[in-house]
């Protein structure tokens, strides 16, 4: 990208640099040894085009809205419409969920994101002995397709998106949202929004499952074909590297096993027989964003950037949607701490930028009081606010990919793009030149569990040698009250809700009820795709815990048996 002569010339420069500016003010020493971001990558004092000097502008750059992607996935990006501001929520009942979206709808969101309690997560309903205490308390509830009713009660479903974070049993709540636009007469080719739905990285982090991998891998390759089919404008995946970060992974680590499982799903949807542009461009994708804002830029960019190449050389995209890498961002919870949570703000604006600058096309900003409870409504407020600013006030989003040729960020992101391509051909290696079953193998000998686990140590280490510094916690401590006044769930929450699923089960025909879980059980035997089945079930007010255990009957219950030594 540059002249021989002229990278000479920027040599000479900086020897002289080097020898009498630097050299004099390194007297006095610099004021860590080495620097390093939260990845513990070290990155140098200065670049200059020598860092960059391999590049091609047009194959590795290029314009943004064109491949490879690194500069955008849109040409015009921010210029044309800001992304979606689209804050995580859900508490209590679906009525209270309710209140709280149309609160966030009124302070200016542009996207519903549901959070759904850990018995709607893990399939099994509020009245079950398993879900005492944890009915409504860190999400709604849903057993049925009544509270899917009252969630969405005044919520025009065809005019917002929404995104619905769950994922054993995500083709139960997809089915949900498919039935309730077939009452409200809203066509399914009309509905927007996303479903996580990733199975994969719940067996490599976050570990909510109920059935075995291979099976669940099925499933959601049977939402994806349901999907080309009767809801093209849904996303009935979002590949999630979040959780893999959360859980202590490098920046390199979050990307690479994000795109390895993206790329398994492809590839299974392959073996069905989809067409690889037909459902390609309903895949999305989903990443945390941290504290070191330029690795975090140069992740976002390398991510695009290897999507189009792999997509295309190994998997024969044609379509440019099905080369362009789309995706949300949410900034790092792992990052908040208890200490001085006003802190957080700042943490939380330093990380949603990172975005922003990245490129994301949907954002979520923690609320300065997570690492406490639930978000309070004046945190949440500040936490939206925060990305109106950013998108307002801040002019970040005047310019499309404002990093792009910096000598600093385009060294990083090369940097970032190999070391991401190193893991996927060793998932590839592993699995025999299959990332699918390099993702299975994986799962099954702990490899991904591994990796993981050594990069969250070291981190650990390192904040206790006081070597990674997180104010408010290892430095700039202060005398403080840890316990404010914090949002509770109503105790009783867990009676209202078991009210209203003794009445749904009370009034609904069982005869129907049966005849439906029937024909799911038909289907998952014949091998056909259970999405069709399930929302004739939903329809029928069938319960989700009734179907889940028609797939844990069909599969049994996955219990990890990999060591993690």
């Amino acid at each position: 990208m540059y002249d021989p002569d002229d990278l000479e010339t920027v040599r000479n420069h900086r020897k002289r640099w080097e020898e009498g500016a630097l050299e004099q003010s390194l007297e006095g020493g610099e004021r860590k040894d080495r620097f390093a971001t939260v990845s513990n990558h070290e990155v140098d004092r200065l670049y200059t085009p020598e860092d960059v000097a391999d590049m091609e502008y047009e194959s590795d750059l290029g314009f943004p809205g064109e491949p490879p992607y690194t500069r955008g996935p849109y040409p015009t990006m921010y210029r044309g419409r800001t992304w979606t501001m689209r804050q995580f929520a859900g508490f209590g009942t679906a009525e209270e969920t309710n209140e709280r979206f149309r609160y966030l709808i009124d302070q200016g969101q542009t996207g519903l994101s549901v959070a759904f309690d850990m018995p709607t997560l893990m399939g099994i309903d509020s009245d079950d002995p398993m879900s005492e205490g944890e009915v409504g308390k860190e999400g709604v509830a849903v057993d049925t397709l009544a509270d899917f009713e009252i969630l969405f009660e005044g919520i025009d479903i065809d005019e917002i998106s929404t995104s619905f974070t769950i994922n054993p049993s995500a083709a139960v709540i997809y089915a949900m949202y498919v039935a309730l636009a077939d009452r409200q007469g809203v066509p399914r080719s009309e509905l927007r929004g996303t479903l996580q739905n990733d199975m994969f990285k719940e067996f490599i982090a976050q570990k909510e499952w109920v059935i075995p991998p291979e099976p669940s891998l099925s499933i959601v390759t049977d939402t994806i074909e349901f999907a080309v089919d009767e809801t093209p404008k849904f996303h009935p995946v979002s590949i999630s590297g979040y959780h893999i970060r959360e859980a202590g992974s490098t920046a390199a680590q979050e990307a690479a096993f994000t795109l390895a499982d993206g790329f398994a799903y492809v590839e299974d949807c392959l073996e069905r027989g989809l067409d690889v542009d037909e459902f390609a461009p309903l895949l999305s994708f989903f990443f945390n964003s941290h504290n070191s804002i330029f690795e975090e830029v140069a992740k976002f960019r390398a991510s695009r950037r290897l999507y189009a190449r792999v997509m295309e050389d190994w998997y024969d995209a044609e379509r440019a949607e099905s080369k362009r890498l789309k995706f949300h961002t949410q900034t790092a919870g792992q990052s908040l701490t208890a200490q001085q949570p006003l802190n957080n703000i700042v943490r939380v604006t330093i990380q949603a930028l990172a975005g922003v600058l990245g490129g994301t096309q949907s954002l979520h900003t923690n609320s300065f009081d997570e690492a406490l409870a639930l978000p309070s409504e004046d945190a949440v407020r500040v936490a939206l606010r925060t990305q109106q600013i950013i998108a307002e006030e801040s002019g970040a989003a005047d310019i499309v990919d404002p990093m792009g040729g910096s000598f600093a960020i385009e060294a990083l992101t090369n940097e970032m793009e190999s070391e991401i391509m190193a893991y996927l051909e060793e998932i590839r290696e592993i699995g025999d030149g299959s990332v699918r079953d390099g993702i299975l193998q994986g799962i099954e000998e702990g490899y991904f569990h591994r990796e993981i686990q050594e990069s969250s140590y070291d981190y650990q280490q390192r904040v206790e040698r006081g070597e990674e510094v997180v104010v408010g916690v290892n430095e700039y401590t202060i005398e403080e009250d840890t316990s404010p006044e914090i949002l509770h769930v109503d105790e009783t929450t867990r009676e209202n809700q078991l009210e209203r699923l003794e009445r749904v089960k009370d009034e609904r025909d069982d005869g129907e009820v049966e005849a439906a879980l029937e024909e799911l059980s038909r289907c998952i035997e014949a091998d056909e795709n259970v999405m069709p089945p399930i929302v004739d079930a939903v329809k029928v007010y069938t319960t989700m815990g009734e179907i889940m255990q028609v797939f844990e009957e069909t599969y049994g219950s996955y219990q990890e048996t990999v060591s993690l030594a």
